[in-house]
């Protein structure tokens, strides 16, 4: 449920811009979403589909590209991706590490008439 302020807040964004740039229509919004970051993608769409009806951005399409997880190791500085909930590093075991990639949620870009 924690993506629907997530969703209103891309379509306050992506409303802003297409008045900003006096659009009649939102075609597309293409999205960067971490996997840490637990979004539904099919969840976020629905929320999309909902909040703007009667909008310039209502039958917009989504397009979501996700980013996997990578983190560095903090004992041997390896970089890797974890195994679901296993975060050893698989060069010397060391747990966990800095997360280098995955939690990113941003608009990349919107395409409007």
């Amino acid at each position: 449920m924690h993506e629907l302020p997530v969703t209103e807040q891309i379509l306050k964004v992506v409303l802003d811009h297409a008045r900003k740039a006096e659009a009649h229509r939102v075609v597309h919004v293409n999205l960067v979403i971490g996997d840490l970051t637990t979004f539904v993608d099919e969840s976020i769409q629905f929320y999309f589909d909902f909040l703007s009806r009667g909008t310039e951005a209502e039958g917009a399409t989504l397009h979501i590209r996700r980013i996997p997880a990578r983190v560095r190791c903090h004992a041997c500085g390896g970089e890797f991706a974890p195994d679901g909930v296993d975060w050893r590093c698989p060069h010397c075991g060391g747990l966990g590490g800095e997360v280098l990639a995955g939690r990113e949620s941003y608009i990349e870009s919107i395409e409007v008439e």
